[in-house]
């Protein structure tokens, strides 16, 4: 597909040689208001550099773009030049690479041969799946999908909570009050039950904290009877869980968690130690980063037992040596920045640059409750399956209500009523706090997950009633006359399906999900006007296999764009 704005940027560039074609083009902008033209390109930074005013610049510069013969319309306005893409060309272009490329239209070899791992999801064992890990849960999935679509090869790892002193403590608590029944029935709600009552018991009784740590030092120990009982809980919370990756569809290429780890601390310790980065405090080993304004990182308390991020440290350097990634992602709350700041520290301080410099924390907001924040220690959570299941009954209620004919429904809920879920959360800029609530998450109307999908389904009904014949011969670009997709509204659509593949890459490059989620918004709104405002099935044939054409493209690009989110794109609603 023509790239525009390089071909801009180099008609500048011949122009100006104050700045490199790199800068001019990154300068380019497209303007919100649509009349200021497709592309605008500001000359307030080439001032300094030719010693005249902005609008002087932008006149010259106009001059030559529109010398070119390239553009419709050039025009200088005060400090800009605005330019005006020929719309039979941008349509052409764009609807012969959509309907050429189809599924793998947006995607392109810019990682080829580079490894990234993602690491995402990984709840803690024993503990509640709550709402609030659906955040790290499927802004890594996209992400994953993302770089996949740029070409990269990608590792997909849920790094369980599998380790630590939260097992002593589960471990105490089960063997003070619990039996193996409750566990089997009802393993995430009645772990917890023990986990809540053991924190509630431990203010009045403090010998039992003691009492976890031994446990869990024996656990660290290998003792067998800690070991098994931990395995054990591990194994039922791994069955709860999967049964919620299920329903997202997700997948894992490794659940290697923190107990993974556990053999090649000491390599990491010695490294430390032998580089002079261990020092003693209080009986303890930490390592001392107050010169980088990092604090001190603790890596082994005074009983012996390991830490979070001891852990993170072999996993770095064994992910560095097992798969000499390109990039490790770690799709964590922004809660944990200080610990990934210190951890990226330690790495390269201990002489592993490239793990440090390729190791990239993507923080996000934190969820919380209309009453307050979550606590498992309390108990108030709201559990992810309790999200996904209510929010597929409600949508299959206004599918019976408003369709009770349709085929499928269980299906249609299901990719709907989930897919709400998922894109309420990818629809934001995903370092925002956010307060959970269900009228939000549910509600169908507006710039949502279903008014995307209904568009696609609209897109797909379009199809069915034009017919084979008219598809097919939208489809032989040969038979396409763009003269009736020139409309305002047929422009304004096409410019959005041409941008598509750019906004995939700008995903990429801020690890942000929502570029990709706000611009099949703006796809679907922008072929909604289109649909409402000009008639698709007509009488005339050429009118009507140019804009079902239109339609095909439109349909392509909404369920690329979805599945980057994980989300289905259902063919009737």
């Amino acid at each position: 597909m023509k790239d525009f704005r390089t071909a801009i940027a180099e008609i500048i560039s011949g122009k100006v040689s104050e700045i490199s074609l790199e800068e001019i083009e990154e300068t380019i902008e497209i303007p919100q208001d649509s009349r200021m033209g497709d592309f605008a390109f500001p000359c307030f930074k080439l001032a300094k550099a030719l010693r005249k005013a902005p609008p002087k610049i932008a006149e010259d510069i106009a001059e030559a773009v529109s010398a070119s013969g390239v553009f419709d319309r050039v025009e200088a306005v005060n400090a800009y030049v605005n330019i005006f893409l020929p719309k039979n060309e941008i349509a052409e272009e764009t609807l012969k690479t959509v309907l050429d490329e189809g599924d793998v239209f947006g995607t392109s070899g810019k990682g080829a041969g580079k490894t990234v791992i993602v690491e995402y999801s990984s709840p803690n064992i024993a503990k509640p799946f709550h709402i609030g890990h659906i955040r790290s849960t499927v802004i890594g999935n996209s992400l994953y999908k993302i770089f996949q679509a740029l070409g990269y090869d990608m590792i997909r790892i849920n790094h369980l909570g599998d380790y630590g002193t939260q097992f002593g403590k589960m471990i105490c608590a089960y063997r003070r009050w619990g039996n193996r029944e409750d566990v089997e029935k009802e393993p995430i709600k009645t772990l917890l039950g023990y986990y809540t009552k053991f924190h509630e018991e431990s203010e009045n009784d403090p010998s039992l904290e003691a009492e976890a740590r031994s446990i869990f030092v024996k656990l660290e120990n290998g003792e067998p009877e800690e070991v098994k009982l931990w395995q054990w809980f591990r194994d039922e919370s791994l069955k709860e869980f999967n049964r919620v990756y299920k329903m997202l569809g997700i997948e894992f290429d490794s659940y290697n968690g923190e107990s993974f780890y556990s053999d090649k601390m000491p390599r990491i310790e010695k490294e430390l130690e032998d580089k002079g980065l261990l020092i003693e405090s209080r009986g303890a080993q930490v390592v001392d980063l107050e010169e980088y304004g990092l604090g001190t990182a603790l890596i082994k308390k005074s009983d012996g037992s390991s830490l979070y991020i001891t852990r993170d440290i072999a996993a770095a350097v064994y992910r560095k040596e097992t798969y000499d990634f390109y990039k490790n992602v770690y799709v964590v709350a922004s809660q944990q920045t200080l610990h990934f700041q210190q951890l990226f520290k330690i790495l390269e301080l201990m002489g592993y640059e490239d793990a440090s410099s390729g190791s990239i924390h993507v923080p996000f907001g934190l969820v919380s409750l209309e009453d307050g924040t979550m606590s498992t220690r309390h108990g108030r959570v709201v559990f992810l399956e309790d999200v996904l299941t209510s929010a597929v009954e409600k949508t299959r209620e206004i599918i019976a209500e408003k369709n009770p004919d349709a085929d499928n429904i269980d299906e249609i809920a299901a990719q709907v009523g989930i897919g709400a879920v998922v894109f309420n959360e990818l629809s934001n800029n995903r370092i925002k706090d956010y307060t959970f609530k269900w009228e939000t998450v549910l509600n169908f109307d507006g710039e949502t997950g279903p008014y995307v999908q209904y568009t696609h389904a609209r897109c797909a009904s379009l199809l069915r009633r034009a017919g084979d014949a008219v598809v097919s011969k939208a489809k032989d670009l040969t038979n396409i006359d763009y003269r009736y997709i020139a409309s305002e509204n047929a422009h304004e659509l096409i410019k959005l399906i041409y941008a598509y593949p750019t906004y995939v890459e700008l995903a990429g490059e801020k690890y942000e999900p929502s570029v990709v989620t706000r611009h099949i918004i703006d796809i679907a709104q922008a072929f909604n006007r289109f649909y409402h405002d000009e008639h698709i099935i007509t009488d005339n044939e050429d009118e009507k296999v140019a804009k079902i054409a239109l339609v095909l493209a439109t349909k392509t690009v909404i369920k690329n764009g979805l599945a980057l989110l994980g989300i289905s794109a259902p063919e009737r609603m």
